[in-house]
């Protein structure tokens, strides 16, 4: 054991060498375990649905949300759970959301956020809020409400890329789904099914065709958002990999900070990486005490791939839903990881789609290949959630049979939810579509071997996202 292992094993937190916060972080994002809990994080952006312009006045959700009041909107609020469990936190945008703790099955975790849903939608309807059916908002531009540090970091480094992070954060929306990572022999083969299945499900649950009052052609406008914001900060990673703890940790040191906790702004200098930082490669005077573990927990944070791990693994790819169709992602995910035999079909069937993410975004299911995996698929998920036999996997009988009328009546026909017109949407014109290209260009691939995350330095990375 070296010098800096063993000032780590003492439990003084700080981190002297890159070897160290390597391996630090892969023994906290993949904890191993069978999968047993299942837990989901759901967003929405809420509107004045008589005056869908204006933004929300963060008064009004301090006075609707009460004792439920997240610190980061009252720093003396305690931010009491909801009848059933749920946190409410608050997005950059004023998006509201819920985390429901971890639940031991889809049956009992399907009533607690459903009731805890319906209380948040009720409070929020007593003050003339409610929430959007996209994922993406049809109507208003991007603009941050919460004027905290990080955010004002983070949308300072994303502003340097382009303008469609400023969209991600205040903007869109989404359902996450938080898994168990499996046992330490099945963990690398759980890691390469949740994102193989990405781009189906983004396409099948694909939200966000309209933003800030265009149709920006992509029917996960929301998706597109993140791909083509920072690549190495928000792009998948490859996905045969047979040992993604030691390459995430390698992405986590190679990516430049977003910020550090302190005083004033939080921000850094540009192109710093917590790997400079452990390693001491820094100008005088900046970062000068050796990082600790919190530090790089929270530089974990800043990190938005499509699957995120936190010791579980969080499923960030799937746009927002309408009303309680939440529980659908939730449900899929579930039932197609279930089982060794299910995940090996399910990985058969996506393999000629596993890296369509920028189809997937523009097209959803109107693309053939996707289409087809999709049409596999959830019958595959229906079958799986039918048959039960594990509290897991054991649906409610509504669910059940919503999920049978989505298949039937939008996946087989290959449709998605943005291929319906909200009313909100009728009056916006789809001749401006390609005043300005939306977006000009998406990150596709593994991580950058530049680790700035600069496109022009990595120009074979780059798809073109306009056709």
């Amino acid at each position: 054991m070296t010098a800096d292992d063993e000032s780590v094993a003492r439990g003084d937190g700080r981190l002297r060498s890159r070897a160290a916060a390597e391996a630090y972080v892969a023994s906290v994002c993949f904890k191993h375990g069978p999968p047993a809990l299942v837990g989901v994080e759901i967003e929405w952006m809420l509107h004045h649905p008589d005056r869908p312009g204006e933004p929300v006045d963060l008064d009004l959700l301090r006075a609707a949300l009460g004792a439920h009041t997240p610190p980061a909107l009252n720093p003396s609020s305690h931010g009491r759970p909801l009848p059933a469990g749920g946190i409410v936190t608050v997005e950059p945008g004023g998006q509201i959301e819920i985390s429901s703790p971890p639940s031991d099955g889809l049956f009992p975790l399907v009533g607690d956020v459903t009731a805890d849903a319906a209380h948040l939608h009720h409070l929020l309807a007593r003050h003339g809020l409610a929430p959007h059916d996209r994922a993406a908002d049809p109507v208003r531009p991007a603009q941050r409400l919460l004027d905290l540090p990080r955010y004002a970091a983070m949308e300072s480094v994303f502003d340097r890329v382009g303008p469609h992070g400023r969209s991600g954060m205040c903007s869109t929306a989404a359902v996450q789904v938080c898994l168990d990572a499996g046992p330490a022999d099945r963990i690398a083969q759980r890691w390469a099914v949740l994102h193989e299945l990405g781009p189906v499900l983004v396409a099948a649950f694909a939200n966000s065709p309209v933003q800030h009052g265009r149709r920006t052609g992509w029917k996960s406008s929301r998706q597109a958002c993140w791909l083509s914001l920072d690549p190495g900060r928000t792009a998948p990673p490859p996905v045969t990999d047979p040992d993604p703890a030691a390459t995430w940790a390698r992405r986590v040191l190679d990516t430049p900070l977003l910020c550090v906790r302190g005083t004033g702004t939080w921000a850094v200098p540009s192109g710093v990486t917590f790997a400079d930082w452990v390693s001491g490669r820094v100008a005088e005077g900046v970062l000068e005490r050796p990082p600790t573990e919190a530090d790089l927990d929270y530089h974990i944070s800043t990190l938005f791939p499509p699957v995120r791990p936190h010791g579980h693994l969080e499923v960030r790819y799937v746009d927002g839903q309408p009303g309680d169709d939440w529980a659908l992602p939730t449900a899929v995910l579930l039932a197609l990881t279930s089982s060794d035999a299910v995940v090996d079909r399910v990985r058969e069937i996506c393999a000629p789609v596993r890296d369509a993410w920028v189809p997937a975004a523009r097209d959803a299911l109107a693309d053939p290949a996707l289409g087809a995996a999709a049409a596999a698929l959830f019958p595959l998920a229906h079958d799986v959630l039918s048959a039960g036999g594990h509290p897991l996997v054991d649906a409610p009988g509504p669910l059940l049979s919503r999920l049978r009328e989505v298949t039937e009546h939008r996946v087989l026909r290959g449709r998605c939810p943005a291929d319906d017109i909200y009313p909100l949407e009728n009056t916006i014109d789809g001749a401006a579509t390609t005043a300005v290209p939306f977006p000009p260009g998406l990150y596709l691939g593994d991580v950058p071997p530049d680790a700035s995350g600069d496109p022009a330095r990595n120009p074979a990375r780059i798809q073109e996202g306009v056709r």
